[in-house]
Protein backbone atom coordinates (compact mmCIF):
# COMPACT_ATOMS: atom_id res chain seq x y z
CA UNK A 1 0.00 0.00 0.00
CA UNK A 2 1.36 3.41 -0.91
CA UNK A 3 1.31 6.40 1.43
CA UNK A 4 -1.67 7.90 -0.38
CA UNK A 5 -3.80 4.81 0.26
CA UNK A 6 -2.29 3.56 3.52
CA UNK A 7 -2.73 4.67 7.09
CA UNK A 8 -0.48 7.71 6.69
CA UNK A 9 -2.49 8.89 3.70
CA UNK A 10 -5.76 8.30 5.54
CA UNK A 11 -4.51 10.24 8.57
CA UNK A 12 -3.29 13.12 6.38
CA UNK A 13 -6.61 13.26 4.52
CA UNK A 14 -8.55 13.01 7.78
CA UNK A 15 -6.49 15.83 9.30
CA UNK A 16 -6.91 18.05 6.25
CA UNK A 17 -10.63 17.27 6.17
CA UNK A 18 -10.92 18.31 9.83
CA UNK A 19 -9.05 21.58 9.23
CA UNK A 20 -11.27 22.43 6.26
CA UNK A 21 -14.30 21.39 8.33
CA UNK A 22 -13.13 23.50 11.27
CA UNK A 23 -12.95 26.61 9.13
CA UNK A 24 -16.34 25.74 7.59
CA UNK A 25 -17.68 25.31 11.12
CA UNK A 26 -16.64 28.89 11.93
CA UNK A 27 -18.26 30.14 8.69
CA UNK A 28 -21.45 28.18 9.40
CA UNK A 29 -21.68 29.23 13.06
CA UNK A 30 -20.77 32.86 12.35
CA UNK A 31 -23.25 33.36 9.53
CA UNK A 32 -26.02 31.49 11.37
CA UNK A 33 -25.55 33.48 14.55
CA UNK A 34 -25.45 36.81 12.72
CA UNK A 35 -28.63 35.97 10.82
CA UNK A 36 -30.54 34.39 13.69
CA UNK A 37 -29.29 36.38 16.66
CA UNK A 38 -27.46 39.41 15.27
CA UNK A 39 -25.66 41.52 17.84
CA UNK A 40 -28.71 42.03 20.06
CA UNK A 41 -29.94 38.45 20.50
CA UNK A 42 -32.72 38.81 17.93
CA UNK A 43 -31.37 38.87 14.36
CA UNK A 44 -33.23 39.38 11.08
CA UNK A 45 -33.98 35.64 10.73
CA UNK A 46 -34.64 34.81 14.39
CA UNK A 47 -38.11 33.51 13.57
CA UNK A 48 -36.79 31.57 10.57
CA UNK A 49 -33.85 29.59 12.00
CA UNK A 50 -34.00 26.94 9.28
CA UNK A 51 -33.60 29.61 6.59
CA UNK A 52 -30.69 31.18 8.51
CA UNK A 53 -29.08 27.75 8.91
CA UNK A 54 -29.56 26.89 5.24
CA UNK A 55 -27.84 30.12 4.14
CA UNK A 56 -24.98 29.49 6.58
CA UNK A 57 -24.54 25.88 5.44
CA UNK A 58 -24.56 26.84 1.75
CA UNK A 59 -21.78 29.38 2.29
CA UNK A 60 -19.75 26.89 4.32
CA UNK A 61 -20.35 24.21 1.66
CA UNK A 62 -18.76 26.32 -1.07
CA UNK A 63 -15.69 26.67 1.14
CA UNK A 64 -15.59 22.95 1.94
CA UNK A 65 -15.81 21.96 -1.72
CA UNK A 66 -12.84 24.11 -2.69
CA UNK A 67 -10.82 23.14 0.41
CA UNK A 68 -11.49 19.42 0.09
CA UNK A 69 -11.08 19.26 -3.67
CA UNK A 70 -7.77 21.10 -3.78
CA UNK A 71 -6.24 20.23 -0.40
CA UNK A 72 -7.78 17.19 1.31
CA UNK A 73 -8.17 15.20 -1.89
CA UNK A 74 -5.83 17.35 -4.01
CA UNK A 75 -3.38 14.54 -4.72
CA UNK A 76 -6.07 12.52 -6.46
CA UNK A 77 -6.47 12.78 -10.20
CA UNK A 78 -10.18 13.36 -10.57
CA UNK A 79 -11.81 13.65 -13.95
CA UNK A 80 -14.04 16.67 -14.29
CA UNK A 81 -17.48 15.29 -14.92
CA UNK A 82 -20.84 16.94 -14.50
CA UNK A 83 -22.08 13.84 -12.68
CA UNK A 84 -19.48 14.40 -9.94
CA UNK A 85 -20.88 17.90 -9.27
CA UNK A 86 -24.43 16.55 -9.23
CA UNK A 87 -23.36 13.86 -6.77
CA UNK A 88 -21.66 16.50 -4.58
CA UNK A 89 -24.85 18.56 -4.54
CA UNK A 90 -27.07 15.56 -3.77
CA UNK A 91 -24.85 14.38 -0.91
CA UNK A 92 -24.81 17.90 0.49
CA UNK A 93 -28.59 18.09 0.32
CA UNK A 94 -28.64 14.99 2.55
CA UNK A 95 -26.00 16.55 4.86
CA UNK A 96 -27.97 19.81 5.03
CA UNK A 97 -31.03 17.75 5.89
CA UNK A 98 -29.12 16.15 8.76
CA UNK A 99 -28.21 19.55 10.20
CA UNK A 100 -31.61 21.09 9.65
CA UNK A 101 -33.25 17.98 11.11
CA UNK A 102 -31.27 18.38 14.34
CA UNK A 103 -32.16 22.08 14.57
CA UNK A 104 -35.82 21.51 13.70
CA UNK A 105 -36.12 18.67 16.23
CA UNK A 106 -34.70 20.88 18.97
CA UNK A 107 -36.79 23.94 18.08
CA UNK A 108 -40.09 22.42 17.05
CA UNK A 109 -40.30 19.06 18.85
CA UNK A 110 -38.42 19.74 22.07
CA UNK A 111 -39.45 23.41 22.17
CA UNK A 112 -35.90 24.60 22.84
CA UNK A 113 -35.14 28.05 21.50
CA UNK A 114 -32.29 30.48 21.82
CA UNK A 115 -28.65 30.91 21.06
CA UNK A 116 -27.41 27.96 23.18
CA UNK A 117 -30.09 25.45 22.14
CA UNK A 118 -29.89 26.37 18.45
CA UNK A 119 -26.10 26.21 18.39
CA UNK A 120 -25.89 22.92 20.28
CA UNK A 121 -28.50 21.22 18.09
CA UNK A 122 -27.85 22.73 14.66
CA UNK A 123 -24.22 23.74 14.81
CA UNK A 124 -22.58 21.21 17.14
CA UNK A 125 -24.61 18.01 16.91
CA UNK A 126 -25.98 18.58 13.42
CA UNK A 127 -22.67 19.58 11.93
CA UNK A 128 -20.80 16.73 13.62
CA UNK A 129 -23.19 14.18 12.13
CA UNK A 130 -23.17 15.88 8.72
CA UNK A 131 -19.35 16.04 8.74
CA UNK A 132 -19.07 12.29 9.34
CA UNK A 133 -21.53 11.69 6.53
CA UNK A 134 -19.62 14.02 4.19
CA UNK A 135 -16.20 12.54 4.93
CA UNK A 136 -17.18 9.00 4.05
CA UNK A 137 -19.30 9.93 1.04
CA UNK A 138 -16.78 12.40 -0.40
CA UNK A 139 -13.97 9.87 0.00
CA UNK A 140 -15.92 7.16 -1.77
CA UNK A 141 -17.99 8.94 -4.42
CA UNK A 142 -17.09 12.61 -4.88
CA UNK A 143 -13.28 12.49 -4.75
CA UNK A 144 -12.54 8.78 -5.29
CA UNK A 145 -9.05 7.33 -5.41
CA UNK A 146 -8.16 6.66 -9.05
CA UNK A 147 -7.59 3.04 -9.88
CA UNK A 148 -3.95 2.53 -10.82
CA UNK A 149 -3.64 1.42 -14.44
CA UNK A 150 -2.34 -2.09 -14.91
CA UNK A 151 0.31 -2.46 -17.57
CA UNK A 152 -0.26 -4.95 -20.42
CA UNK A 153 2.90 -6.82 -19.35
CA UNK A 154 1.42 -7.53 -15.91
CA UNK A 155 -1.84 -8.75 -17.45
CA UNK A 156 0.06 -11.02 -19.86
CA UNK A 157 2.22 -12.51 -17.09
CA UNK A 158 -0.86 -13.19 -14.93
CA UNK A 159 -2.58 -14.96 -17.82
CA UNK A 160 0.50 -17.09 -18.46
CA UNK A 161 0.69 -18.25 -14.82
Amino acid sequence: MSDSTGRLGHLRRGGAFLVVGGIAFVVDAGVFNLLAFGFTGHGPLYDAPLVAKTIAILLATVFTYVGNRYWTFGSRHIERRFSRYVLFVLLNVVAIGIQLGCLAFSRYVLGLEGIVADNVSGTLIGQALATLFRYFTYDRWVFPEAKEPVSPAVVASERAA
